[in-house]
């Protein structure tokens, strides 16, 4: 059966639609302008000027004062002179000078004494506020209070509790039938005084951040223990120090770095001879001789070598930090 075709009056079929295999016309690609441009630039860029601030400080406060410090400690300076070049005279110096020993001597002592007491007295307080107790948190609020004040304020206190005619101490020390005690001019009772204003000062501190990380131990394991008859002792020792160990590295390190840097509680205690580290330089640290070498002496070059020197204890700690945290997680 065939299909009736239309014609028009000429004879000629009418127009029909298009074939469906015909492409459709190409639409042109819209072009670029400026504001496409920058949004894709301001993408781009945008990150690095947020995080640029924080870079151009650390060049200008950080970088440019530890090369440059770098380059003082390879010189001959004085306040006020030009720089003569030495190479490392100002280090070889350091290693045959007796007060840069007694310094280092100094800053050793001072910083056991304060940093091991210090750290147990923190891990103490922080168990003790780890547990229900009535006032918690005016606890830890009372703890931190220490911290919150300032240093000049705190030596001042201290260094007249500390006097040698009419302190407290002196005086708590007569009621109980001791003889008076030197606390300024003596090395290890003036050793004894500065880091006992450094443990009061840091404890509180450091008890809060092993009480964040006591919080941290999941309550199973005190469960259990209990259960295996564990007191409370035996579960603090065998419990909370093992599950807190790295925290209590932590601040192993951290406390040893700022012993090491040591200045404002001995530099006050001390008052009129606090650069010098008292009459005998027997609580002079590393930090004390480097701003007496520089700002008393003017000897730049060896303040700026002693920057350096305690700039690579720093680092020694560190790396010594690193592998025992390293050989700790094979053994886990």
């Amino acid at each position: 059966m065939s299909t009736p075709v239309r014609v028009t009056a000429d004879g000629t079929p009418p127009p029909g639609p298009p074939p469906s295999s015909a492409a459709p016309p190409k639409s042109r690609a819209p072009q670029p302008n400026w504001r496409s441009a920058l949004y894709r630039w301001d993408l781009r860029a945008a990150p690095y000027a947020f995080v640029a601030p924080f870079f151009l400080c650390f060049a200008a406060f950080g970088l440019f004062p530890l090369v440059y410090t770098g380059w003082l400690s390879l010189h001959r300076v004085e306040l006020g002179g030009a720089a003569e070049w030495r190479g490392l005279e100002n280090y070889t110096g350091l290693w045959g000078s007796h007060f840069f020993w007694n310094a280092l001597t100094n800053t050793f002592t001072i910083g056991v004494i304060s940093t091991v007491p210090q750290l147990l007295l923190a891990l103490g307080l922080a168990h003790l506020l780890n547990h229900k107790v009535r006032g918690r948190g005016l606890l830890r609020v009372a703890v931190l209070a220490p911290y919150a004040t300032s240093i000049a304020a705190a030596t001042l206190v201290f260094a007249q509790l500390f006097n040698s005619d009419y302190g407290l101490i002196n005086t708590a020390l007569g009621w109980a039938g001791f003889a008076p005690v030197d606390w300024e001019s003596s090395k290890w009772p003036a050793q004894i005084a500065i880091s006992v204003i450094v443990t009061w000062r840091w404890t509180g501190y450091n008890a809060l951040i092993y009480l964040a990380a006591m919080q941290a131990v999941p309550q199973d394991l005190y469960e259990a223990a209990a259960l295996d008859g564990a007191s409370r002792w035996r579960q603090f020792v065998s419990v909370t120090v093992p599950s807190i160990r790295p925290t209590v590295l932590f601040t192993v390190v951290v406390s040893t770095i700022g012993a090491t840097q040591l200045f404002g509680e001995p530099m006050l205690f001390g008052g009129s001879l606090g650069v010098s580290g008292g009459s005998g330089n027997q609580f002079q640290t590393l930090s004390l001789l480097m701003y007496e070498k520089g700002w008393v002496t003017g000897a730049l070059g060896q303040a700026s070598a002693i920057a350096w020197v305690m700039l690579l204890l720093l680092l020694l700690i560190g790396a010594v930090q690193a592998v025992v945290a390293r050989a700790r997680r094979r053994k886990d």
